[in-house]
């Protein structure tokens, strides 16, 4: 899929009813749950479909747009230079600005991975090749940067790159890495400091973490690939999102390449779906009073 038609339409979602909509910040919105809160949505699209009020032309790529105080960010990306992050005005499409960094390579299926999240004064992504950065959007310049693969580890690349949404949880900033030497990475989100890892645990997928509520804790919910169809999954894992500890795992939820996000459906539920014929399973993780976790499934559905 190409960037440009995910931007136009994006663009044209929140401007149907003619004013500016809520900011959409990060990966599957505000609350990262897939969910506006906006009103007056459109049910049908108009004959000819909606106004294009504004195109631009950008990479290739499978990442996506965030909007934040009538701006839009994109990492863009060239394989034969590297990642771009560009601002542009929400109400015309013109370019504010650009900071871009070399980061060559190339895998199946090229372009950009990632979508980005604007929290204060920075916006943070995860590049193709592992590059962390946090850019200051007033001086458009990097406050600091680091690579989740290579920093712990990491070879060559997995065979799709590197595919990360971070997440922000008060004043850390949480990846996937995936490495060899780490799981699940925090880092201070104003200096890049790396305040916990966890353990390697398993195999690499494309899924970004999630935080969810069990009982009265936050806990952070990663999913990893499994060798194959058959078994060797490291399957799912709540951590601890103050110092990475692993609080609990489902191993039997088998997929070779996941890239669905842990879905908290509520009351201490989670989702879990998977594509190449994985099936979905919903579980939900009951605390006990010595402080462990039970993993309960409640519907498993299988392909």
């Amino acid at each position: 899929m190409n960037a440009k038609v995910i931007l136009i339409t994006v663009i044209l979602m929140v401007v149907t009813c003619g004013t500016l909509a809520a900011d959409w910040p990060q990966y599957l919105g505000p609350d990262r749950n897939s969910t506006s809160s906006e009103t007056g949505i459109l049910r049908s699209w108009p004959e000819g479909g909606p106004e294009v009020l504004w195109t631009v032309s950008v990479g290739k790529g499978f990442g996506g747009p965030v909007i934040k105080d009538g701006k839009v960010y994109l990492l863009d990306r060239d394989d034969e230079v590297g990642d771009t992050m560009r601002c542009f005005n929400l109400s015309d499409g013109e370019e504010i600005w650009k900071f871009g960094y070399e980061a060559k390579g190339s895998v199946m299926f090229p372009g950009s991975r990632s979508v980005p999240i604007v929290e204060g004064n920075f916006v943070y992504s995860c590049g193709h090749n592992g590059n962390l950065y946090c850019i200051d959007i007033n001086t458009h310049k990097p406050l600091w940067n680091k690579n989740v693969w290579k920093d712990f580890g990491g070879g060559s690349l997995p065979t799709w790159a590197i595919t990360q949404c971070p997440v922000i949880y008060g004043d850390l900033l949480i990846v996937g890495s995936q490495a060899p030497q780490a799981g699940v990475v925090a880092y201070d989100k104003l200096t890049g400091e790396v305040k916990w890892k966890s353990p390697s645990l398993g195999p690499v997928g494309y899924v970004s973490p999630e935080i969810v509520k069990i009982g009265e804790n936050d806990q952070v919910v990663m999913i990893t690939a499994s060798e194959d169809r058959g078994g060797g999954s490291q399957g799912v894992f709540g951590l601890n999102p103050k110092n990475g500890e692993v609080l609990w795992n489902y191993p039997d939820f088998k997929c070779i390449i996941p890239v669905s996000s842990a879905f908290y459906v509520g009351e201490d539920r989670i989702l879990i779906i998977g594509g190449y014929n994985a099936g979905a399973v919903m579980l939900k993780i009951e605390p006990q009073e010595d402080g462990s976790y039970k993993v309960n499934v409640l519907r498993l559905m299988n392909n």
